[in-house]
């Protein structure tokens, strides 16, 4: 069972490295920063936070270094402005903003999951900043958004009203329920550490502000984002792409995958024994990816 109470200090794993915030227009975010080297920021999806990347930064900072947000998608700890926009658009714009005002003007981007969808429209609303990307085991042209395997629709259709949201994360208090193949069940092939989990799923329970924004942003999600970003995306010269693919993923077919690397002229590895979350479940075979193609 849950605590009565969120409490104020939420745990992000120390190999994430130092803990900073930053003020963007729409609210202040935290982020932390671990290694030397040329910066990635990495994107993750809807409910989970930093400590999704936990296990491969610590693998990644004699080469990198490794900025991880806690982007505004219902596990993070500090809520945006009410009046913030939390649109894929919205999202996009706030991967930029933070770019720039963190002085990251040749960063490359790594996004897992819905954090894929949101880096490729990222990518085509803003060319100048981003030409170096790393999709990992997420939305592509052939997928719907919310995408359809697992369930996961039922997260947008909840959010239309927040009596039905609130309602939709109150079976996350119990333990049982997170290996659900419309939670976390079909994203991580071994159970995810319970002290993560509560980060995870602590927030969206206890924290009424960080709802509010986590329905702002999966309200809004559609394919029709993503497919745009995509068309975009493909008649870019200068961009650098590369996926990377849990060959047994069950929410982003790998057929869709090698469709895309095709379109986007990128390079494809697969992720062996792995679903959605390559970071939690093969968070070597990630890192040498990363180090392989990006150094």
């Amino acid at each position: 069972m849950l605590p009565d109470q969120y409490p104020n200090e939420p745990w992000r794993d120390p190999r994430l490295g130092e803990r900073r915030t930053v003020d963007l227009p729409g609210g202040r975010l935290e982020f932390h920063d671990a290694g030397t080297g040329p910066a990635l920021v990495f994107v993750h999806g809807y409910l989970v936070n930093a400590n999704l990347w936990r296990k491969v930064v610590p693998l990644l900072t004699d080469h990198f270094r490794c900025i991880t947000p806690d982007w505004p998608l219902g596990s993070h700890a500090l809520p945006m402005r009410p009046e913030t926009d939390l649109s894929p658009h919205g999202i996009a714009d706030l991967v930029a903003q933070f770019l720039a005002v963190a002085g990251l003007d040749d960063a490359t981007l790594v996004g897992n999951d819905s954090g894929g969808a949101y880096s490729q429209i990222a990518a085509a609303r803003h060319p100048e900043r981003i030409t170096r990307l790393v999709l990992n085991s997420c939305e592509t042209p052939r997928c719907s958004w919310p995408p359809d395997p697992g369930g996961f629709g039922l997260l947008k259709a909840a959010a239309r009203h927040m009596t039905t949201h609130r309602a939709l994360y109150q079976p996350l208090r119990f333990p049982a329920t997170w290996r659900w193949r419309n939670t976390y069940g079909w994203l991580a092939k071994a159970p995810i550490d319970d002290r993560v989990m509560h980060s995870y799923v602590d927030p969206v329970i206890h924290d009424a502000a960080i709802r509010h924004d986590g329905r702002k942003a999966i309200s809004g999600v559609s394919a029709r984002y993503s497919r745009a970003a995509a068309d975009v995306l493909a008649r870019r010269d200068d961009l650098d792409a590369l996926l990377v693919w849990a060959a047994d993923d069950r929410v982003f077919p790998l057929d869709h995958a090698k469709q895309y690397a095709r379109e986007l002229g990128a390079r494809l590895v697969t992720i062996t024994d792995s679903y959605t979350y390559t970071a939690e479940d093969q968070p070597e075979q990630l890192a040498y990816a990363l180090i392989d193609h990006l150094t």
